[in-house]
């Protein structure tokens, strides 16, 4: 019996990161979202809201800002990691319900790229697109400028992989998972919100955890 129990011990991480890579293998081709059911060790589901995503690299990709901004910019994945990076410990909290505790996210303070970008006075909001060709998200400019709003390159002490919208993805600490939008590729200075792809279809344009959707979850 301890020897049985020392060989799950053994096996159990290279069975979950299989069993990880495979769901987000599956669920980049999986529309319907079904794949999200299944059981994962890992605690993640993974959603994709179109047939498949691209893949990008540290050729390919690259991401904008632009909008009501005096100094567009244009940002490489090096580019990226060059810049000061963040790294914070918080719950991740899914507006369907799952959790995962405790999960490191690394990267640029998003604040930082504005500042960069010197947003004009007349803006108010930022809204941010994704490579996947549908994807959209917003948040207001105060938002948006909070310490613990990142654009991401690292997850779990890991870069991001494709399944978890890597390169590069937005994540927004104190909201639901849905407004950490995958794939980031755009990010554009607006004079207002304008509603994202979930908030188009019925979820809370402000979606901080524990005081959206008549949830009662604490804040992380």
């Amino acid at each position: 019996m301890l020897g049985l129990g020392a060989l799950g011990v053994a096996a159990a991480p290279p069975l979950q990161r299989g069993l990880e890579s495979f769901l987000g293998s599956a669920a980049d081709k999986d529309p319907t979202g079904l794949t999200g059911l299944l059981p994962n060790g890992g605690g993640f589901r993974y959603y994709s809201v179109t047939s498949s995503v691209p893949h990008k690299n540290e050729d390919t990709y690259r991401l904008t800002v632009d909008g009501l901004v005096d100094r567009p910019t244009t940002y490489s994945l090096s580019d990226l990691r060059a810049l000061p990076q963040t790294r914070m410990v918080r719950d991740v909290q899914c507006v369907t319900g799952w959790r995962v505790p405790d999960t490191p996210f690394e990267g640029v303070r998003l604040s930082r790229l504005l500042d960069a970008a010197g947003v004009r006075s007349s803006a108010g909001a930022v809204r941010f697109t994704c490579f996947d060709g549908e994807y959209t998200e917003s948040l207001t400019l105060s938002q948006a400028r909070r310490a613990d709003v990142l654009v991401a390159l690292r997850m779990q002490d890991k870069d991001l992989n494709h399944s978890h919208g890597g390169p590069v993805r937005l994540y927004v600490a104190p909201m639901y998972f849905y407004k950490s939008a995958k794939w980031l590729s755009g990010i554009t200075v607006t004079k207002d919100v304008r509603p994202g792809y979930w908030e188009n279809r019925g979820y809370d344009v402000d979606a901080w955890v524990g005081r959206s959707n008549g949830r009662d979850d604490d804040a992380t």
